[in-house]
């Protein structure tokens, strides 16, 4: 795992490159997927994530605003899938097909083998947000924003202004925010 800058709790540092770019993922198109298939010429948005989580629940309808504002401006956007635990029931790739339907998914929605990306990216949290500039440094992470249970609430836009910042070419403040959700479910 070379280039890899972990903290003292697991979780890459600000400027750490992007771990298991080649890691293969079952996406609910029935194709594997790769971050390095996900990545966008401007940077790659990486999102843990899950069917069940009511902070997913919550803050899943902005996935589908991110992904409608920013891929035309060369951000590669996916959500990924590592409560393995889970794979067998209400995580499964079936339920996760139509998760994704039900809530006009439009980027990669996949499943991490083995929970491995969760464990190299130190994520614990669904939604737990990674943004990395076109060099696959990580630029942003943690929370999307700063009111899961109401979008018109919203104060602070934290991932939209890191992705602002970072398509802009100016300093992201913060670099990093509290991650709130569910635990991922590991094996």
């Amino acid at each position: 795992m070379t280039g890899i800058t972990f903290l003292i709790g697991g979780e890459l540092e600000i400027g750490s490159a992007m771990p298991l770019m080649d890691h293969q993922l079952a996406d609910i198109s029935g194709k594997n997927i790769t971050l390095a298939n996900a990545k966008g010429d401007a940077g790659t948005l990486v999102i843990f994530s899950c069917n069940t989580c009511p902070w997913v629940i919550r803050w899943e309808d902005r996935y589908v605003t991110l992904a409608n504002t920013y891929a035309p401006k060369g951000i590669g956007m996916i959500a990924v899938n590592s409560n393995a635990a889970r794979f067998g029931s209400e995580d499964s790739l079936e339920e996760m097909v139509e998760h994704a339907k039900n809530n006009g998914y439009n980027f990669p929605y996949a499943q991490d083998p083995g929970s491995k990306l969760a464990t190299a990216f130190g994520a614990t949290k669904t939604p737990h947000i990674y943004l990395f500039n076109a060099d696959d440094k990580l630029v942003y992470l943690g929370a999307i924003d700063d009111n899961a249970k109401n979008a018109k609430k919203v104060e602070v836009p934290f991932l939209a202004n890191a992705i602002d910042a970072l398509l802009a070419g100016k300093p992201i403040n913060p670099q990093a925010t509290k991650a709130l959700g569910c635990s991922i479910k590991f094996n």
